[in-house]
This record gives structure tokens, sequence and C-alpha cells, in this order.
């Protein structure tokens, strides 16, 4: 009979799994509730689980990824604000730009024209480092 630690090592290998998952299909159309069907938990386990592991729901988690992927392409400068909410798997641009502000503290479109400008000649690994976004709305509390 597993113990409580046993399974809580199995969870956790399952949560690992869920975050892999999140980390490569970022632009799929996920949500927590296919996510804890996949890994044969409750949405609200799952939920809780993920949180209690790795600091932050699953969905925040998702948009975080979304949010960063959506800076690397609005620093390009090439696509616009709403086909760079589109390649990332936000379905709402109201939404999209919502959580873009939260975590980056200014607006996508802001972002793009500051940054299209400011990234030109910097190689891309550098410019993914020191433009990474903070998490948990931590750009609103910096800001005050």
């Amino acid at each position: 009979m597993p113990t409580a630690a046993d399974r809580h090592l199995q969870d956790l290998v399952i949560l690992r799994r869920v975050r892999d998952r999140i980390d490569r299909e970022y632009a799929q159309p996920l949500n927590v509730e296919a996510l804890a069907r996949d890994a044969h938990m409750s949405s609200g386990h799952l939920s809780r689980e993920f949180k209690r592991a790795f600091g932050e729901a699953p969905y925040s988690y998702l948009m975080t990824r979304r949010i960063e992927r959506a800076m690397a392409l609005l620093r390009r400068g090439d696509l616009s604000v709403t086909e760079v909410c589109f390649a990332v798997g936000c379905s709402s641009l109201g939404t999209f730009s919502t959580r873009f502000t939260e975590l980056v503290g200014i607006p996508p479109s802001t972002y793009r024209r500051e940054q299209a400008e400011a990234m030109k000649g910097i190689p891309s690994c550098v410019a993914k480092n020191v433009s990474k976004p903070v998490r948990n709305r931590e750009a609103q509390a910096a800001g005050r």
C-alpha cells in the first residue's frame, strides 16, 4: 500500500508532466479541466497541487508562458499585437492585453513599439533574459 509520501512523489511526477506539456503546447487551446483529465486528477486537485509545487496555478503558469513568447514575437516588430495574441494561443485580445500589462507593466502595443527599436542588434538569447516577465502581478506592485 503506497504511503502519503509515495503518493506525493507520484503527484510531483504527474505535475512535472503537466508543466512540461504547458511549456510545449502553450499555443494550443489548453484549459485546466483538459490538463486535469489527461493527468487523471480532478481540476481542483490539479490546481491546488500545481500551485503548491510551482508557486502559481496552472492557468497562471500557462498565461506566463504565452506572455513570454508574445514578448519575443513583439520584439521582432513584424507582427501586430492581434497577430501575436492569436499566435501564442490566446483567443481574447482583451484578456491577452490585460494579462500582458499585469506581467510586463506596460500594454503590448507600447512594449512592441519600445522594444522593437531598443532590441535591434542585441542577440535574441540576451534579449530574452533581460526582458523576461515577472509573475503574480509583481509589475504592478513594483510600480507603486
